[in-house]
């Protein structure tokens, strides 16, 4: 579900990849409507989250959670709960005003929202206390799953699945096993010795067939990824389109991999719908001098920032390189571009909220 790379604009400043292989990794037309593609990615959550939900025994429970750290809320925390009783009842809870600081909590509008999407008022349902509620069984899993997707989405703000956390466990806290929710990401996961197993990460991706052939290259990739966000690599969040999505901050960082020529492509659309002008071709221009790797660039109404890797003779060390200037690099530019130039963070409708001190209560975030 990513978008692809546009062709540079002609005139382009030096300081990105050399031009042989530039022109390679850049010459996609541009065809992907991103708000679709964040769309599709709802989407996907839902229907895994319903798949999840229909097969949970009884005593099961699930957590869904807004990242605070991701989506800039602070201590404001986004969240709704679900547990499974028996003969598959399900009952969700959802955080109201009372558990959310001022400055966050829900306006009349977005309480409203909650009602018209089927929840009950906080204390309304027994045992609810401050949060909504609302019952169901697992054979009506994905209505209830596309409804709790519709109240993170556009009640809570979430701007994309990736910036949820979930934690799915039985009776007894023990996580259970189970498909990824989409690009959502699982807070249960392995906590080794970071350092050890980055060492044997490095160890694999920098070895070589035998045959001398680079067809694993995307296996190895996925192997560096993986290690540097301290996950399986199973449990890496794919699109649709076999990229490797990464939150950073209010931004996404993809990675795709290439065969012909074998390349690593670490790229983010930091702003969307944004007026190509002068002096934003100027901005971007000196910004790209200053950039120890890679380049930034407008086109078709979109800036871009890419850092490829080569995949010949690969070097993991190359490819984390990448990835850490590109996921800082995203998640500060979009503010900085937002504020001097307009147009759009590819996650959302709205800037982060700041914190407000007046009467009346905001939901905030990217409604």
């Amino acid at each position: 579900m990513t978008a692809d790379h546009p062709s540079a604009p002609a005139g382009d400043p030096p300081g990105g990849p050399p031009e042989h292989h530039e022109s390679i990794l850049l010459d996609e037309p541009t065809t992907a409507d991103l708000r679709e593609k964040v769309t599709q990615a709802w989407r996907e959550f839902a229907r895994a989250l319903a798949e999840r939900l229909a097969a949970l025994p009884a005593g099961a429970h699930v957590d869904l959670t807004l990242d605070p750290t991701a989506s800039g809320t602070g201590n404001a925390v986004y969240s709704i709960g679900i547990d499974v009783g028996a003969d598959g009842a399900l009952t969700a809870r959802a955080v109201g005003n009372a558990d959310l600081p001022a400055g966050y909590r829900l306006d009349r509008a977005a309480v409203a929202d909650m009602v018209a999407l089927g929840w009950s008022p906080p204390g309304v349902l027994e045992g609810s206390g401050g949060h909504f509620g609302l019952d169901g069984t697992t054979t009506g899993a994905t209505r209830l799953a596309a409804l709790l997707s519709r109240t993170l989405r556009d009640v809570y703000g979430a701007p994309h699945p990736a910036f949820l956390v979930y934690l799915i466990h039985d009776a007894e806290g023990e996580p259970l096993e189970g498909g990824p929710l989409g690009t959502a990401r699982s807070e249960f996961g392995p906590d080794p010795d970071v350092e050890a197993d980055l060492d044997e990460a490095l160890a694999k991706a920098a070895a070589q067939p035998a045959d001398g052939d680079v067809l694993d290259l995307a296996e190895r990739v996925r192997t560096v990824v993986s290690t540097m966000l301290k996950s399986d690599s199973d449990r890496l969040q794919v699109d649709s389109d076999g990229d490797i999505t990464i939150r950073a901050g209010s931004a996404m960082v993809f990675v795709r991999v290439r065969d012909n020529p074998p390349l690593v492509d670490v790229f983010s659309p930091v702003l969307t719908e944004v007026e190509p002008t002068e002096r934003l071709y100027v901005k971007l221009s000196e910004l790209t001098n200053r950039m120890p790797i890679g380049r930034l660039y407008c086109a078709d109404d979109t800036v871009w920032a890419s850092i490829p890797v080569f995949g010949r003779n690969f070097q993991a060390t190359h490819l984390m390189l990448a990835v850490q200037v590109m996921t800082g690099l995203a998640d500060e530019l979009d503010d900085r571009l937002h504020g001097e130039f307009g147009g759009k963070r590819f996650f959302g409708e709205g800037d982060k909220p700041g914190r407000s001190d007046q009467g009346e209560h905001r939901t905030g975030m990217y409604l």
